[in-house]
């Protein structure tokens, strides 16, 4: 299967967008576009630049002189229509997201769907965003709020979950009476204009929507999207050095910010869990797009008294994980994104070893079906040393790695000793313990007995370096937004 099948052709797009053109760049350059499974080139897309990107804040200040006086109505119904284009054309975004990202088709369609369900989310909260009265101490004065859009708005989204981390800025961006520019990863340009085409046929007026193609000039356009005083909301989600490299040149102007940052969650396992419980919730919140999650469970912390039972249940379930080209029929684990990302696999497998862990399964590189590109075997490590590698950073690869512990006190002391706190899950049967952990825990979001943490209606971030602002929930629109106090004289 190649993007040969797909359906609508114009949902594959080689240029980028400003105001109401589809644009090369300016100054001519191009970079490729590859399928991981099978590094064949998918396409040729514009290397645009620094003048590219004023050009297209530009369009979008112009339009947001019209569009902030659009009423939420009007917003909800663009992206209503947006929201129901996309379960529309499915199967055709999914095909998209799977030959430049490597996840599944299965997964890719959940992905649609979980992108699709910010913007039905968001047409709601369009039209729930509202001011107050507030009481004034004065008799003769009345006061009262109002909630204004921001302006510009860049949406810069990372290359694991191209489709949905556009949708869940942009949506709530667009709903606030913000205009965009995006910024999507050089690596999975495709699926942002594959929306970018239905959020135009939706409706949404010229200029609403830009979208800047870069895969080598990133920081030329970062640059000039921070320096821009026509800016006044950036939204990020990367690592943290990126993060507070844009959040230094974004002080310049005192840009609004929202950074989802580095994560680095510990999955708690306690002796009163159930075996099948813990090991389902596990294999969802590490394996899912090949572990390359932001709050993919990265530190898995097990009792002692369910250790054993734990690590030899898991591994036999991870035996059974299909590796391969996503698009096949029965995979499960696709390759990752980045040779890179193999290589540093490989060394936090080699430097836990070294370390003391034991291997347990998997842990090398490999082409399933003689394929050539980014794949590494599911992998488990046991009985793991706070010491290694993958205690202080992300592994971003399929690799569990098991750390054994004694008491609760101590799993959450090792739990929150990171300079991260993104996500985290708790696995136990006990109520005053999931209570007791949750609350406990450095982090901005917990799942108890689950191996997943975001859905539409909750707020998504962190603490610590994993950033600030939320997405998702009723905050998301929130981020986009300024209050404006207006006091009245009412004297006689």
């Amino acid at each position: 299967m190649s993007l040969a099948s797909l359906k609508r052709k114009d949902l594959f797009q080689q240029h980028g967008l400003i105001g109401d053109k589809w644009v090369s760049s300016s100054g001519g350059g191009t970079f490729t576009v590859t399928n991981p499974a099978t590094l064949e080139t998918l396409a040729t897309l514009p290397e645009m630049n620094g003048a590219d990107t004023e050009s297209a804040i530009t369009a979008a200040h112009t339009a947001f002189q019209s569009f902030r006086k659009t009423t939420a109505r009007q917003r909800a119904t663009w992206l209503r229509k947006w929201h129901a284009l996309c379960v529309e054309n499915i199967d055709d975004l999914a095909l998209i997201l799977t030959v430049e990202n490597g996840k599944t088709l299965a997964e890719a369609k959940g992905e649609v769907l979980y992108a699709a369900s910010f913007l039905e989310w968001f047409a709601g909260e369009a039209e729930r965003v509202h001011g107050e009265v507030v009481p004034a101490s004065n008799a003769n004065q009345r006061i009262l709020t109002v909630k204004q859009p921001l302006g510009v708005a860049a949406c810069l989204a990372p290359w694991n979950f191209p489709i949905a981390m556009i949708t869940r800025k942009v949506g709530a961006a667009l709903a606030a009476g913000c205009t965009t520019v995006w910024k999507p990863a050089g690596e999975t340009p495709l699926s942002a204009l594959a929306q970018a085409v239905l959020a135009r046929e939706a409706g949404f007026p010229s200029g609403t929507i830009n979208v800047i193609t870069t895969l080598n000039s990133v920081a030329e356009v970062g640059a000039a999207l921070c320096n821009s005083k026509l800016v006044r909301k950036l939204s990020f989600t990367g690592s943290t050095r990126i993060g507070k490299l844009l959040a230094s040149q974004c002080s310049q102007n005192l840009t609004k910010l929202s950074l989802e940052l580095g994560g680095n969650s510990p999955f708690i396992v306690f002796d009163d869990a159930k075996v099948e419980t813990a090991v389902e919730a596990c294999i969802l919140a590490k394996f899912r797009n090949s572990g390359q999650t932001c709050v993919t469970a990265n530190r898995i912390f097990v009792q002692e008294g369910i250790y054993d039972r734990f690590s030899a249940a898991l591994v036999e379930k991870v035996k059974a994980l299909k590796v391969g080209n996503g698009v096949e029929e029965g995979v499960i684990i696709g390759p990752l994104t980045h040779e890179r990302a193999v290589e540093k696999a490989v060394a936090h497998i080699k430097d836990a070893q070294e370390k003391g862990a034991s291997l347990l399964l998997g842990g090398s590189p490999c082409q399933p079906n003689n394929l050539p590109g980014y794949f590494l075997e599911p992998t488990v490590l046991g009985k793991m040393s706070t010491e290694a590698l993958t205690t202080r950073e992300e592994v971003f690869a399929p690799v569990v790695a098991l750390y054994p512990f004694k008491t609760e006190e101590e799993v959450l002391a090792k739990a929150n000793d990171c300079d991260v706190g993104l996500g985290s899950y708790v696995i136990t049967e006990s109520m005053p313990r999931m209570w007791r952990v949750a609350e406990s825990l450095e982090v901005g979001m917990v799942g108890i007995n689950m191996g997943t943490l975001s859905a539409a209606e909750s707020p998504f971030g962190g603490v610590k370096e994993s950033g600030y602002g939320r997405e998702g929930g009723r905050q998301g629109i929130e981020e986009y937004m300024t209050v404006k106090s207006i006091l009245m004289n009412v004297a006689a």
